[in-house]
């Protein structure tokens, strides 16, 4: 809809290798030390065959993604309106990210509801082989200033 912030359609992607450093930050940060996470002698002998990254990782590059939309919506903090994520909905994993994958999440709106000022979007993560790790859905509001 052209008299809103965004449009269906539009859309914003991001990469990132995940490496061992960011997993144990992430790790550290949170608290969740989990074998599968940071016990490689136990995770080598798992049906994975190694170690894996948070899930909850990859739902901190989905906020990545709600950040990128913001900063691409037209005019709004002119026109007195905050826009912040309003959370993520239908999360799955689908499948592992190990250590070294690559991710590329893709963030694209799916319906703008001008009325309760918010957009809806999917929120697709690949691997490297353009195996899908993580789906969802992102909602964002636009909150007016009184």
């Amino acid at each position: 809809m052209s008299d809103f912030y965004l449009s269906v359609g539009d859309a914003v992607t991001f990469s990132k290798t995940v490496s061992e450093t960011d997993v144990y930050l992430f790790a550290g940060i949170t608290g969740d030390l989990a074998p599968v996470h940071v016990n490689e002698a136990l995770m080598n002998k798992s049906a994975f065959g190694q170690r894996i990254a948070h899930g909850a990782l990859l739902v901190g590059f989905m906020s990545t993604l709600s950040t990128m939309m913001v900063a691409q919506a037209k005019d709004s903090h002119s026109k007195g309106e905050t826009p912040v994520a309003l959370g993520y909905d239908k999360i799955r994993f689908t499948a592992p990210v190990f250590f070294g994958d690559t991710v590329t999440l893709t963030y694209t709106i799916t319906d703008v509801d001008t009325e309760r000022r918010r957009t809806t979007a999917n929120i697709e993560a690949k691997n490297q082989n353009d195996i899908t790790v993580a789906v969802a859905v992102g909602l964002l509001k636009w909150v007016k200033r009184d």
